[in-house]
């Protein structure tokens, strides 16, 4: 019972850390709890409504990575929510088979304009589902993120050699606990993108440098 409550208790101040972690203009609409499904991933989001979002995490695996890990990790969410990329509910699916059906109908019945309407809806959810499904954008969209947290990072008072070490270190992890090959081919892409970036990085820092002391 002790050890459940202080389990409980470290839940808790866990997620109260991290709500502190998000930026001041995202911290009304923008909640942090833990995961309720089963097998969940690691951390991910999910809009509840309108300018409402939640990001859930799976504090078991969550408790199993170093703090700055976390945090790095923690971040890249942050920014999918700033850019406006995080996952959308699976709508397009149901209205895909809406219009299929509406469009069927109508040819039976020879309406023209309520098949137009239909056909237009598959048109749309086929495109979101295209979307959702394209690897390419989908890891351009996690890059993209990747070097926002470590914006936020520096914001929140690392050094750019810490920001990207405790991010690189957590995709090593993640990369190395992941099975299925698709998601982990999507971490490697970012360790590589992320080492690129760091040594850009680095060698910027050390041009400055050279053109001070010159």
């Amino acid at each position: 019972m002790v050890s459940a409550t202080s389990t409980a208790r470290a839940e808790m101040g866990e997620l109260r850390r991290l709500r502190t972690l998000l930026p001041p203009e995202l911290q009304s609409w923008v909640t942090v709890e833990s995961a309720t499904a089963v097998n969940p991933p690691l951390i991910t989001c999910e809009e509840l409504g309108k300018d409402e979002i939640e990001i859930q995490i799976d504090l078991v695996r969550w408790d199993q990575l170093a703090k700055d890990q976390r945090n790095l990790l923690f971040w890249h969410w942050v920014a999918r929510i700033q850019q406006d990329t995080i996952p959308r509910d699976g709508w397009e699916m149901a209205a895909l088979a809406i219009g299929l059906g509406g469009a069927v109908g109508e040819l039976w019945v020879q309406d023209g304009l309520l098949l137009l309407l239909a056909l237009g809806l598959c048109s749309v959810s086929g495109w979101r589902l295209y979307q959702r499904n394209n690897a390419q954008r989908n890891t351009e969209h996690d890059i993209e993120a990747d070097e926002k947290a470590i914006a936020l990072a520096t914001r929140f008072g690392y050094t750019l050699p810490n920001a990207y070490k405790s991010l690189g270190s957590a995709l090593k992890i993640l990369i190395q606990q992941t099975p299925a090959r698709r998601q982990r081919r999507r971490y490697e892409e970012r360790l590589r993108a992320l080492k690129a970036s760091a040594s850009e990085a680095k060698t910027r820092s050390r041009t400055m440098r050279a053109e001070r002391l010159a």
